[in-house]
């Protein structure tokens, strides 16, 4: 137990960074990272050491995450959220909002569109626009190639970019003549 409890003082911050990236709720967050140890712990023997040990915890984090997801999914609520962004955006009211405010609700914009994109894309974009991870790490922590990876990110940045743009969050890319 002694070795765990260290294990556990090591991994901890860097997987709460990767989960709260992912949800981007930070109760959430300390609830699904306590989930991600507990089932590690329960199947520690099964290590094989085929990845790092960190690789692998922040495999286990990734499928708790997912099982969050898929859990919590309802398309209801995402367009709810984007309703009513929108609507405060047709009403005039974000120019009126503090910088704080303003940068708030940026995020929370972009955790809406995140909920609408497939798994994947959303779990690429996280690793490497968010995180900053390399595209070997963030490869490796999703046990695809890092070409996989590229592809993947750069369609869910210009998913994300055409959805911000819809909601008026961003501006139109202008097209050269």
């Amino acid at each position: 137990m002694q070795a765990w409890a260290v294990l556990y003082r090591s991994h901890f911050p860097p997987m709460v960074r990767h989960v709260r990236f992912l949800t981007g709720d930070a109760g959430l967050t300390e609830e699904l990272v306590q989930e991600a140890f507990a089932r590690a712990l329960v199947k520690l023997a099964s290590f094989d050491g085929r990845a790092t040990l960190s690789t692998w915890l922040h495999g286990i984090a990734l499928n708790v995450v997912r099982n969050h997801w898929r859990s919590q999914r309802n398309t209801a609520t995402a367009h709810d959220r984007l309703r009513n962004m929108h609507a405060a955006v047709d009403a005039g009211v974000a120019p009126r909002l503090d910088q704080a405010h303003l940068s708030r609700k940026k995020t929370e914009a972009l955790y809406a569109v995140l909920e609408t994109l497939p798994e994947n894309l959303r779990e690429a974009f996280v690793l490497r626009d968010l995180q900053g991870n390399t595209p070997t790490e963030a490869a490796a922590k999703l046990g695809i190639t890092a070409g996989n990876l590229s592809v993947r990110a750069s369609r869910a940045r210009e998913r994300i970019r055409r959805e911000l743009e819809r909601l008026g969050w961003l501006e139109p890319r202008r097209e050269n003549a």
